[in-house]
């Protein structure tokens, strides 16, 4: 099942994110700065929105597989850090919360690793608490890209800075949470 409609959404997130970072590199003549906010905030909303929508056919067509189990949460850890990074480059959000979002991901992915090596995949399966952190940063990232007044009335830069430090705490939770649930077999294994 390498290539089902599912797993070919997921892909699009992964193809997305040279697109994404793309646009804020395009010459002045392509679109203005406030004209890239917005092709980035749409292209993001909308290869984002794959990440629920894979999901459901999957789950719909019966089309689940354990390749696309494993896909699917690359691909978010890629968009979410490849955007992360440039709105660090474009000195919208703070080097720490990058520092913590991505070296999160990189020790819970290491951890899970080495914890399926040793057969307690269970100690470190998904929670809610990391499903609740993605749903942030997914909401905190576009309104970053975007950088402006929406409807007028929303100045999405200090929303999205609010959101993405919220996004920040629960990522620290997150993994904790994770290194507490993992610690017993850590603990057995180290003697």
């Amino acid at each position: 099942m390498f290539l089902t409609i599912p797993t070919i959404m997921t892909w699009t997130r992964i193809c997305a994110i040279p697109l994404i970072v793309g646009v804020f590199y395009a010459p002045e003549s392509f679109a203005t700065l406030p004209e890239k906010n917005l092709i980035a905030t749409v292209m993001f909303v909308v290869f984002a929105m794959t990440d629920w929508l894979d999901g459901y056919l999957a789950r719909k067509l019966n089309q689940t597989s354990s390749f696309g189990a494993f896909l699917d949460p690359v691909a978010d850890k890629f968009l979410v850090c490849a955007c992360v990074l440039v709105l660090v480059h474009l000195g919208r959000t703070d080097v720490f919360v990058a520092l913590i979002i991505i070296g999160r991901e990189i020790a819970i992915s290491a951890l899970r690793e080495w914890m399926a090596q040793i057969g307690a995949t269970k100690s470190v399966a998904v929670h809610m608490l990391g499903k609740v952190k993605t749903v942030v940063q997914m909401v905190a990232i576009p309104f970053l890209l975007y950088d402006g007044t929406l409807l007028g009335v929303i100045d999405t830069h200090a929303f999205g800075i609010v959101l993405i430090w919220i996004a920040a705490v629960l990522t620290v939770w997150s993994m904790v949470y994770y290194l507490q649930k993992a610690l017993p077999e850590i603990r057995a294994r180290s003697q």
